[in-house]
C-alpha cells in the first residue's frame, strides 16, 4: 500500500521505525484489557493516533507497557483524551508503531467530545480493509500493525465463557504475588480473569471478503463485566450484547473497528475497540 501521507489522507505507514526518544501527542482511541505481568502485576497496551503539534499529520501509535492500576489519579486518562508523553521506540518489538512510554511525564492536554471533534481526526484514517491488512502482514516483514477498518456488515457477536488464565499467565501472577512487600499498602490484589470473552464475525469492504472472526480485547468489554459483579451469567451476556452489538451497530451509525496484531504472530489481528460515531 502506498504512503497515505498527511492526516487527511490517513496516517503515514511507510516511515521507518524511529530510533530516538520523542515527546508524543496521542489521541487515545483504545485501551486493551489488562494482562498478567510478573513484574507489575498487570500491564495494559494503549493505542491511538499520534498527532503532529499542528495536528495536520498523523500516525498510529502503540504505548506499552502501562500499569494503569497504579497511575496517579491525575494520570488516569480516558478514551478520546489527547495526552502528551515522553517515549522511546520499543526494543524487542520491530513494529513501527510501538513505543515504551515514560508515564511520569504524561499529561492530559485535551479531550475530544462530542463526536464531531473526534470524527474530524479519525474519519479520514478509516480507509483500510481487514483483508488488505492481512495480506500486507502475510507478505512483508514490515507492515501496518494498527488500523481503523470500516465494517460492511457485522454478522454476530459470539460470547463464550473465558477459559481462565493460561499456565504461563498464572505463573506471572504467582510470581508477582510472591514478591509483594508487606510494607507496601498499594493495591496489589491479583488480576482476576474475566468471566466471558467475545468474538466478532464480520465482513469488511474488500470485494473478495469472505468474513473475519476476531476476538475483542477492549478494556471496556471486561470493565462492563466487572461492574456487573456477581450478576447472573445470562444478565452479563445480555448487557454485553446490548452495548457491543445492538447499540454500537445501530443505524445510522457507520461503525469501524480499531484493530491490532500480535508482535509474535503478525497475521493475527484482534478487535481493540469499536468506533461508532453518530
Amino acid at each position: 500500500m502506498p504512503s497515505q501521507g498527511a492526516l487527511f489522507g490517513g496516517p503515514d505507514r511507510d516511515v521507518p521505525k524511529p530510533s530516538r526518544p520523542d515527546e508524543l501527542e496521542v489521541l487515545i482511541t483504545v485501551k486493551a484489557a489488562p494482562n498478567p505481568s510478573a513484574k507489575a502485576g498487570e500491564t495494559v497496551c494503549v493505542a491511538g493516533l499520534g498527532l503532529s503539534r499542528g495536528r495536520t499529520e498523523a500516525r498510529w501509535i502503540r504505548l506499552y507497557p502501562i500499569n494503569f492500576r497504579f497511575l496517579e489519579q491525575d494520570q488516569k486518562f480516558k478514551k478520546y483524551d489527547i495526552i502528551r508523553v515522553r517515549a522511546v521506540p520499543a526494543t524487542g518489538d520491530s513494529r513501527v508503531e510501538s513505543w515504551q512510554p515514560d508515564m511520569s511525564t504524561m499529561v492530559v492536554i485535551d479531550h475530544l467530545d462530542p463526536w464531531k471533534r473526534r470524527r474530524a481526526l479519525l474519519d479520514p484514517t478509516a480507509s483500510d480493509t481487514m483483508c488488505e491488512l492481512n495480506r500486507q502482514n502475510q507478505r512483508a516483514a514490515v507492515a501496518p500493525s494498527l488500523g481503523l477498518v470500516p465494517v460492511r456488515e457485522v454478522l454476530d457477536l459470539r460470547i463464550t465463557d473465558h477459559a481462565g488464565w493460561t499456565p504461563e499467565e498464572q505463573a506471572k501472577i504467582d510470581a508477582y504475588v510472591n514478591q509483594m512487600d508487606l510494607f507496601d499498602d498499594s493495591d496489589k490484589s491479583p488480576l482476576q480473569a474475566p468471566r466471558l470473552e467475545g468474538h466478532y464475525r464480520w465482513k469488511c469492504y474488500d470485494a473478495q471478503c469472505k468474513g473475519h472472526d476476531q476476538s475483542i480485547i477492549d478494556w471496556e468489554f471486561v470493565a462492563l463485566q466487572r461492574r456487573l459483579g456477581d450478576s447472573p451469567a445470562a444478565a452479563v451476556r445480555a448487557a454485553l450484547k446490548e452495548k457491543f452489538f445492538d447499540m454500537m451497530f445501530k443505524p445510522p451509525r457507520a461503525p469501524a473497528f480499531f484493530v491490532g496484531n500480535q508482535a509474535k504472530r503478525r497475521h493475527v489481528f484482534h478487535v481493540l475497540g469499536v468506533y461508532y460515531p453518530n
